[in-house]
Parts: structure tokens; C-alpha cells; sequence
């Protein structure tokens, strides 16, 4: 166990960017040391400057330069049209595919699938009866602690691998009503694309003017951003095979380097932290990680 070392993966971007700004960002990724890059639309399936071809494309573009390359589904599925799309990711064989809800999982039955954050997997026996649809790795949702996670793991089915979400804003909840056009007296089915104005999201303060959550579209969001850096060696000890970073607007590669460089060398791990905390936009919390409120930084009075 002392030479396991865990994989990096790279999220699929759940903001809404500019087409030139997607394609420029992945050419970036390319160079980076992630292992595992996640491609596709999980928000908003009015967000469509890629199609699903063209996502494919760009998954194709991106396995030559040795990622391993995943496709992510929508996670609320609203409409026939969203359901077609489904099916169309579900069916080509050529990548593997995250389901982000069970209409997927379902869809993908008998084949090899990861599920996303946004899929219910709360005990080892759910675990199982995944892994006999399936399953070959799973993301442990969010808002579970590592002691749920450490009994997990002990009764992991075999072949299953384990995936964490280490760092970005935390995906909280989904509405069929859009809050970013809501936030501008705009219906859903007029938002004139207004979350391409906010490439992070935009930020909900509380009355007392703190930063609380993030609207992004569908999708609520943490205002801080989950940083886990700090517990990388709790994660080797637990056998995690994999750590995601969540992509943001500035910065992506700096903090891919940093956890990079926090495997490789765990003694960089309290300057990676003091690093990471000017990268993000509104601070950092860790809370569900250690069982309490997800907005707490558990960490802070330690770095």
C-alpha cells in the first residue's frame, strides 16, 4: 500500500464558456499531469456551443494524446430531447461513460460505467448491486464523510474503483427552474444564455453579505470551493484510486499541479495548501469530509 498511488481526473466543466474558450481550455489539459479527463454537458442541456459529435470529437482529439477520456450525461433529464442524447452517449462504445442519473444507469446496464457525484450511492450494499449492473468506479457523492467512506472501501466489490472529489465548488442540488435567469427577471425558456456571463457562477450572498452558495444555472452550488489536498495521505491509506478537480475559469493548471506535486511529494502538501487558498474565488471549505456542516474549512486554523 505504501507505493499505491492514486490518479488525477479532471471533471467535466459545469460552467457555461464560450465555445473558443472550451476548445483552448482542453488543448491546455492536454499538457497537464491529469490521467483521466471527463468530457460533456451535466448542467443545462441548453448550453449546445458543443454538440454531442463534437464532444466526441474532442474526446477522440484528447485519447491521442493518452488521457483516458469519459463522457458525462445530463443529471436532470427533463425532456425527450435530453433523453435521445442519452441514449446516443449510452450506446457508442468507444468511451466509457458517467452516469449522472439512474435513467443512465440503467441505459448502460450489462456495460462498464462509472457513476458521477450525483448519484445516490450512500452504503456498501448499493455499491454491490451497482457493481452487478456494471459499475466499474464510482464517485463518492459529496456530502458523505471519510468515515462513511472507510466502510465502504472495506466492503468495495472487487473491480470497483474508488473516485473523490477533491477540489472545486461542491454540485449541492438541481431544480428545474434556471436561479441565474431567475437572478435577471428572465424566464427558462428565455434566459438569453446569461450564464455565459459567469464563468465560476454567480455568487448568493446572506443578508449578512457571506458568501453562501453559487447559482449556476439549474445547479446550486458551494460558494467555497472543496479543498481535500490536506487529506491526500488519509486517501492513500484507504486505497482512493482517484482524485477529481473540478475545473474554474483561472487557474485549473496551477491547481492540478499542485495536488500533482502533493502525491509525488507529501511534504509539499502544507505549501500546496497556502498556494491553493489565492486560487480560489471565495476560500476554501472541507466540511463533509469530516462529518460537519460542508461550508466549514476544517483546515484553516493549519495553514
Amino acid at each position: 500500500m505504501n507505493d499505491f498511488q492514486p490518479k488525477l481526473a479532471l471533471g467535466p466543466i459545469l460552467y457555461y464558456w464560450p465555445l473558443d474558450t472550451i476548445l483552448d481550455f482542453y488543448e491546455r489539459m492536454a499538457e497537464t499531469p491529469v490521467d483521466i479527463i471527463y468530457l460533456g454537458e451535466t448542467v443545462c442541456s441548453k448550453r449546445k456551443l458543443l454538440r454531442t459529435q463534437d464532444w466526441l470529437t474532442l474526446a477522440e482529439k484528447l485519447a491521442q494524446t493518452g488521457k483516458e477520456v469519459v463522457l458525462s450525461t445530463l443529471t436532470l433529464l427533463e425532456a425527450d430531447s435530453e433523453l435521445k442524447t442519452l441514449r446516443r452517449l449510452c450506446e457508442q462504445k468507444d468511451f466509457l461513460v458517467e452516469a449522472n442519473d439512474m435513467a443512465a444507469v440503467h441505459l448502460l446496464e450489462g456495460s462498464a460505467f462509472v457513476t458521477g457525484p450525483s448519484v445516490n450511492i450512500y452504503n456498501s450494499r448499493t455499491l454491490k448491486r451497482l457493481a452487478d449492473f456494471g459499475l466499474r468506479r464510482w464517485v463518492l457523492p459529496i456530502e458523505l464523510s471519510r468515515d462513511t467512506l472507510a466502510d465502504m472501501q472495506a466492503n468495495r466489490p472487487d473491480g470497483v474503483e474508488t473516485e473523490v472529489f477533491v477540489y472545486g465548488r461542491l454540485p449541492l442540488a438541481y431544480s428545474a427552474r434556471c436561479f441565474t435567469a431567475r437572478a435577471h427577471n428572465l424566464p427558462k425558456d428565455d434566459c438569453q444564455y446569461r450564464c455565459l456571463d459567469y464563468p465560476d457562477g454567480l455568487t448568493l450572498s446572506s443578508q449578512d453579505n457571506k458568501p453562501f452558495l453559487t447559482l449556476n444555472g439549474i445547479q446550486t452550488q458551494s460558494a467555497r470551493s472543496c479543498n481535500l489536498l490536506n487529506a491526500l495521505p488519509e486517501m492513500k491509506k484507504m486505497g482512493v484510486d482517484i482524485l477529481r478537480i473540478s475545473p474554474q475559469s483561472k487557474h485549473t493548471e496551477k491547481v492540478i499541479n499542485i495536488f500533482h506535486r502533493g502525491l509525488e511529494e507529501p511534504e509539499s502538501v502544507t505549501e500546496g495548501m497556502k498556494r491553493l487558498q489565492a486560487l480560489m474565488p471565495m476560500g476554501a471549505c472541507d466540511g463533509y469530509w469530516y462529518g460537519r456542516a460542508g461550508m466549514e474549512a476544517e483546515v484553516k486554523d493549519r495553514i
